[in-house]
């Protein structure tokens, strides 16, 4: 399928135009009537990070006319590694800003539009409206079905990627003949089941692999050449190398691209995926375990009280930061129970809470009866006890 139609009137090509594409120029594919089909194209990029980089540099040094950006988040140290838009000196600075920078610096004629937001049911159908395709580059569940059913709503084909550790997966959904996202996963994942990059870590080459591929697959719609993903699932193995293939098909029975959708406007995603605000007395307990903040465990350990702290991170996660405590990986705790004494108290922390809650609530299944999660683990005694402790 074609984004840009024979009635729309395509701008010319300048004197540098035809010397910076001269590559696109040459090839029958492309040509000058393809080059001027991208210079007219807007695209969104929702994300500007570990996908969204390497997919807006791409489409930017391919001759996209107008290249839209959403994100509303800073860089920090630890986006480096697979963000490469942003460079060391753009620590603490608004990625939009750095993003703009760098995709200016490499094509100056090319139209930057920021939208310095989070993506929510809100704006999602403003912002959307204007563009010929959305690229998701998101990283969280709620955020991939809102993109997914707003390009739906408004007839715009998703280039979906994700990512994780070292498996990624590409396909374009929302085309009037193609699926969607849900009909590939009608449901989300239960709140904490799968892990996010920052949990489970992800080789920092990865999103440079699957964002070209979404970088590829824009252009391809743009030109209406070549065999596009739609109706097919990349999967991509980096660390063995391998690619394989899953055909999808569009589900009749799709509450939001099929013939009969009961989803016709955007709704509330963090509660459809499971993930509602807390109220201050949920924040304090959450299903039955007490959450204890790092400035309260630090005032029990300085007073000598008698807290048995547990480890439940991988060790090598522990040679990189540690606050005390035993190690016992979470997956080796129901083997090790007779390591953790019954009588005292059981604080369990992890990088940032998620693991350790699930093994507290594992605990307090078993038997123990005086167990508690340090909320925002490492993370949190890092930011307000001593920034000495290395985040990762």
């Amino acid at each position: 399928m074609a984004i840009t139609t024979e009635s729309v009137a395509l701008p010319e090509l300048t004197t540098d135009d035809l010397s910076r594409y001269s590559r696109h120029l040459i090839l029958p594919e492309v040509g000058m009537e393809g080059q001027r089909k991208l210079k007219a194209a807007r695209v969104l990029c929702v994300g500007t990070g570990g996908l969204g980089s390497p997919l807006a540099l791409y489409l930017a040094a391919a001759g996209i006319g107008t290249l839209g950006l959403v994100d509303f988040d800073v860089v920090e140290a630890s986006n480096l590694q697979r963000q490469i838009i942003h460079s060391t000196r753009d620590i603490g600075r608004k990625k939009l800003d750095s993003a703009e920078e760098k995709l200016k610096a490499l094509n100056p004629a090319m139209n930057v539009v920021k939208h310095d937001t989070m993506l929510t049911s809100a704006n999602a159908l403003e912002i959307l409206k204007d563009y010929d395709i959305v690229a998701d580059g998101t990283d969280n569940f709620p955020t991939r079905y809102l993109v997914n059913d707003a390009c739906v709503l408004l007839g715009k084909p998703n280039v979906y990627g994700s990512i994780f550790r070292f498996e990624g997966q590409a396909s374009v959904f929302a085309t009037e003949h193609g699926p969607c996202y849900r009909c590939l996963y009608p449901e989300p994942p239960p709140p904490g089941l799968v892990p996010s990059c920052a949990e489970g870590g992800v080789l920092g080459i990865l999103p440079g692999l699957v964002g070209v591929i979404q970088a590829t697959e824009v252009i391809k719609l743009i030109l209406g050449k070549g065999e596009s993903l739609i109706g097919r699932l990349l999967l991509v193995d980096a660390l063995n190398m391998r690619f394989r293939e899953l055909k999808l098909r569009k589900n009749p029975e799709c509450p939001v691209c099929g013939p009969h959708p009961t989803v016709t406007k955007l709704i509330d995603y963090q509660q459809f995926c499971g993930i509602v605000p807390e109220t201050p007395q949920e924040a304090n307990v959450k299903n039955g375990i007490p959450q204890i903040t790092v400035k309260e465990l630090k005032r029990r350990i300085d007073a000598g009280e008698d807290v048995q702290l547990i480890d439940v991170r991988e060790p090598f996660e522990y040679q990189i930061a540690q606050i005390g405590g035993k190690l016992i990986p979470q997956n080796d705790v129901p083997q090790r129970l007779a390591e953790i004494d019954h009588d005292r108290e059981v604080v369990v922390h992890c990088k940032s809470g998620g693991r350790s809650q699930r093994i507290a609530e594992f605990l307090k299944q078993s038997g123990y009866q005086n167990v508690a999660n340090l909320a925002g683990g490492i993370l949190a005694w890092s930011d307000e006890i001593d920034p000495r402790v290395q985040k990762y």
